[in-house]
């Protein structure tokens, strides 16, 4: 389920052209997770959408269960941007922090593990919050020179706050 590869380059050292590349790619891969965080932070619906295939899914399901709510399992990159952006606009301020990226490629498939903290705020009463540490599970694919989000699954290691400010 996590990427626990014990190193972070695949290509030999001696291989610069591959190494380039393969940097590259992880750059790429990173930066789909990253355009899904700050798309909604900046509630920027083409950056936002531009991190997910047209036909990706999004399970916060174990998430939202943690705390006893529903989500729904979304699938379709119209259907996971409209649900989250469309919920939050005009009700939830968000801020997300990316860290401890880890990367699996295999040829155009790729596997991505991070941890997420996701602040998440009433737009009209800061002091109603939840805040969240989460972790993704990730699989993308490579389209032209960028990477896709295909599949992401979202896990809670831990909450604080009240989840209404989410759902």
């Amino acid at each position: 389920m996590f990427v626990t590869e014990p190193y972070a380059l695949s290509a030999p050292a001696a291989e610069t052209a591959e190494v380039v590349r393969e940097l590259r790619d992880r750059a790429e891969i990173s930066d789909a997770l990253y355009r899904f965080a700050l798309g909604q932070d900046l509630r920027d619906k083409e950056l936002f959408a531009s991190s997910f295939t047209a036909d990706a899914e999004l399970d916060f399901q174990p998430t939202a269960v943690k705390w006893g709510g529903v989500a729904p399992l979304m699938t379709g990159r119209d259907f996971i941007v409209d649900t989250i952006l469309g919920g939050f606009a005009g009700r939830v301020d968000t801020t997300h922090q990316v860290t401890n990226t880890r990367i699996a490629i295999t040829g155009d498939t790729a596997r991505l593990t991070a941890l997420v903290e996701a602040q998440h705020l009433l737009t009209a009463d800061h002091g109603t919050f939840a805040l969240l540490k989460n972790r993704y599970d990730v699989e993308l694919v490579r389209e032209g020179a960028r990477w896709l989000m295909s599949r992401v699954r979202i896990e809670n290691a831990w909450f604080t706050g009240d989840p209404t400010a989410i759902f």
